[in-house]
């Protein structure tokens, strides 16, 4: 969750899914194939299937998948499968009830766990399980997570603790790093193989002497800015190409102010072939580390939240 206080988008602000059509349109014109709702929670836009339904019939997008916390999957998972959704990932950072709680500020855990249930059932087979690991919170429960995640045939994805968005009270001590998880989860299994197959995917992915492979995602001890192909719009239209990056170019603008394709397929293009981001490696670089903005600095500037930019 983010801070107390949080600043909510105005709904007029809000991209339609017509305009959110329009610009994955101009994004699929421009070679990209794949595509992710996340959020925040995603599966609070009214009538998501809708937007699905109308990416889907797409031919150029190849993968489209969710990011969902879980919450609400259990209501829409059938819907969306019909309406053309490739995959879902559920973020579940715990098993435990209590620390669920604690973590999420409500006691849900019952119902992600129907929501992925109910994903499995729509024909959901490819799910993935992402979990945020901090030191200290739920790091003992790497073990439990991928038993939970193989029982499923579900592949589950470990997640270093990062410095963005609402993690207010993060600092490099609560980070569970990569090489710990590798660690601890050796102690427990034994040998575990690094599998070469990570293109630009932004996990590198393992297997267990026992044949299930997982994903450990490393932004914050080991970047990997040099490959990530991954870029973000907002719901009212901003775009990011770094998750940590402070500014973005203002696409609902160009859209409602009448741009015509090819003007937003050249402001598109301009922005992309100069970008040189590269947020995570800077970060590391620092010797004085802290949180990338302050509850105030989230309050004054919403688009700084994960929960508004996507994770």
């Amino acid at each position: 969750m983010p801070e107390e206080e949080y600043v909510w988008l105005r709904r007029d602000q809000l991209l339609s899914f017509e305009e959110i059509g329009q610009v994955a349109g101009v994004f699929a014109g421009l070679g990209v194939e794949k595509f992710r709702l996340t959020g925040g929670e995603p599966l609070v836009r009214r009538d998501l299937a809708e937007l699905v339904k109308l990416l889907a019939r797409d031919p150029r997008i190849r993968d489209l998948a969710l990011t969902t916390n879980g919450m609400l999957l259990s209501e829409h998972a059938s819907a969306l499968k019909r309406a053309g959704l490739h995959r879902v990932t559920v973020s579940l950072d715990t098993l435990r009830p209590e620390r669920f709680r604690d973590l999420a500020k409500r006691d849900a855990l019952r119902q992600v766990l129907a929501g992925i249930d109910a994903a499995l059932s729509a024909g959901f087979h490819a799910l993935k399980l992402d979990s945020v690991v901090i030191r200290g919170v739920n790091d003992d429960e790497l073990i439990d997570l991928l038993e939970f995640g193989r029982n499923l045939d579900a592949e589950v994805r470990f997640i270093e603790y990062m410095d963005v968005g609402g993690a207010t009270q993060w600092t490099r001590q609560r980070v569970f790093s990569r090489a710990a998880m590798l660690s601890c989860l050796e102690a427990h299994y034994g040998s575990i193989r690094t599998l070469k197959e990570r293109g630009s995917d932004p996990a590198e992915r393992f297997e267990l002497p026992n044949g299930y492979r997982f994903g450990i995602i490393a932004s914050t001890t080991t970047p990997f800015c040099g490959s990530c192909d991954r870029s973000r719009l907002t719901a009212d239209g901003m775009w990011f190409l770094c998750l940590y990056a402070k500014s973005g170019l203002d696409l609902r603008r160009l859209l409602r102010g009448g741009a015509s394709r090819p003007e937003l397929e050249s402001a598109i293009r301009e922005a992309w072939s100069v970008r040189a981001d590269r947020g995570a490696e800077e970060r590391l670089a620092l010797e004085e580390r802290g949180p990338l903005a302050s509850a105030a600095a989230l309050r004054e500037n919403p688009h700084l939240e994960m929960h508004t930019r996507g994770g």
